[in-house]
């Protein structure tokens, strides 16, 4: 019996690693700056290994799209952060905790998901579009509401809204960078951890 339900627990934590992919399986044409793989972000240090892409199939398959349409436009995404381990919500919630910058892994957030990232817009030449501040400001000048930006800021950071829109991703108020598809935002929050090379 005690075979059959180790079977059976290794079936499903299987199953649910298949439903996530590595965006950069899905295509060539994103820009990547995991952040949190290094101490350039506002924890002042890293709390992954490595840095990878993973999401959701449908959340990837959805922003491949997006980023498809921003081409057209001579643009490209460049992500910052994606699918985050709940353990690794944990760490930083050790870190920082008590603050509405990161989650309570109590609950888990979107990120735990494989339902949220954080991302900009780069031009042809690799330069991030300007989007008044930097990743991981936290202040109303990253706010969607903010309107006391630069006309070029706020027309930039429009264009990032509507195509994601678009494809079905939901912004939030304070964060000009954070996305998130909204038919898996009550997906199941997630722990596993990929393999660092």
């Amino acid at each position: 019996m005690k075979y059959i339900l180790a079977f059976f627990v290794t079936f499903i934590a299987t199953a649910q690693q298949t439903d996530f992919v590595l965006l950069k399986g899905l295509s060539s044409d994103f820009v990547f700056d995991m952040k949190y793989a290094t101490p350039d972000n506002f924890l002042k240090q890293a709390v992954y290994e490595c840095g990878e892409c993973y999401l959701r199939k449908k959340t990837a398959e959805a922003l491949v799209k997006a980023n498809e349409e921003f081409k057209t436009l001579g643009y490209r995404i460049k992500l910052f952060d994606c699918y985050r381990p709940l353990e690794v919500q944990k760490k930083m919630w050790k870190i920082l905790p008590g603050t509405h910058y990161v989650a309570n892994p109590a609950k888990g957030s979107k990120h735990n998901r494989g339902a949220a990232v954080d991302l900009t817009l780069v031009d042809k030449d690799g330069k991030e579009l300007d989007m008044g501040t930097p990743f991981d400001f936290f202040g109303e000048k990253a706010h969607h509401t903010c309107t006391t930006l630069p006309k070029k800021v706020l027309e930039n950071r429009k264009l990032l809204k509507d195509i994601l829109n678009k494809y079905n991703f939901k912004s939030i108020y304070s964060e000009w960078w954070h996305y998130e598809y909204r038919p898996e935002m009550q997906s199941k929050v997630e722990n596993f951890q990929w393999q660092c090379e």
